[in-house]
């Protein structure tokens, strides 16, 4: 259906962290159909789409460039970068939970079920978790929620308990409880609404999750903020950890060099391209945007 592409841009033994580790499958710019697209809420919509391999291949943590169509108001002219939501290999699904915030999602919201679309990928490096793991936290806020959840699910197909800990403004903008939920997950909600979303708070729970023996991993995605406190928390408690960056990209691919962002290493800092060094990172390594 399309050109396949190598993403080989980090060695193993030159990778950054334990998650680039874990070499890219090769990717492919191929051709979807839209089987379902709906709103969730005022601001989410959920986009699924059937594609042939490599699309399905995709694992948690990785990413696709999706084309955005035109429409009489906006008129695109890059893909934007979605994180992967669910890959069902056996039946040749790709799902993607997204916002609409700009002109690049206001087009991908317009597509009706039916027709098609180009996605590229899947790209970047996903998330690892190490063999010896009993128990991970994830923490997430908003649609990091959702790249959050294929994580859980990989945790539970390899007997990983999770702890997951999901953030929003309001009840009804929290993401993924229902696939947090179906695979056992002990689930945290924390809300701004009601205060509870306030870092002492999470900063509680997450202390907690450790006392108990349920943190042999933190894991992380959508809210500087909350990065900032599992970080901080990983470090005190020596607790590793995997951080899910989102950054503005153009190609997707490492040849632009849009989406750089520096990393604390050994008392250094490090640039390194989001896209295809990661979008997952070693938490410790990660700094503020």
């Amino acid at each position: 259906m399309g050109q396949t592409i190598s993403l080989q841009t980090v060695s193993p033994d030159d990778a950054p962290s334990p998650a680039a580790a874990v070499l890219p499958a090769p990717a492919a710019d191929v051709l979807g159909v839209v089987v379902s697209h709906v709103w969730l809420n005022d601001e989410y919509r959920h986009l699924v789409l059937e594609a042939p391999e490599p699309a399905p291949l995709a694992r948690a943590g990785q990413f696709f460039n999706l084309e955005c169509p035109h429409t009489a108001e906006d008129k695109p002219y890059l893909r934007r970068p979605m994180s992967l939501y669910r890959a069902d290999p056996a039946n040749g699904i790709v799902e993607f939970l997204y916002k609409v915030t700009g002109v690049g999602t206001r087009g991908l919201a317009s597509i009706k079920v039916g027709r098609t679309m180009r996605l590229l990928g899947p790209l970047g490096v996903g998330f690892s978790i190490d063999p010896a793991a009993r128990s991970i936290v994830v923490l997430g806020r908003g649609v990091g929620l959702a790249t959050l959840a294929p994580l859980a699910e990989l945790a539970a197909s390899r007997g990983v308990a999770v702890t997951a800990i999901l953030s929003a403004r309001t009840p009804a903008t929290v993401m993924s409880v229902d696939r947090f939920a179906a695979i056992g997950a002990r689930i945290e909600i924390v809300l701004d609404s009601d205060g509870s979303s306030d870092p002492a708070n999470v900063e509680r729970i997450l202390r907690a999750c450790a006392a108990e023996g349920r943190a042999d991993a933190f894991y992380t995605c959508g809210s500087n903020r909350l990065m900032l406190l599992m970080q901080r928390l990983g470090r005190e408690l020596s607790i590793p950890g995997e951080v899910a960056l989102e950054q503005q990209m153009a190609c997707g691919l490492g040849m632009c060099f849009c989406c750089v962002r520096n990393f604390s290493v050994g008392g250094d800092i490090e640039a390194r391209r989001v896209c295809s060094e990661g979008p997952v990172f070693r938490l410790d390594e990660a700094m503020p945007w």
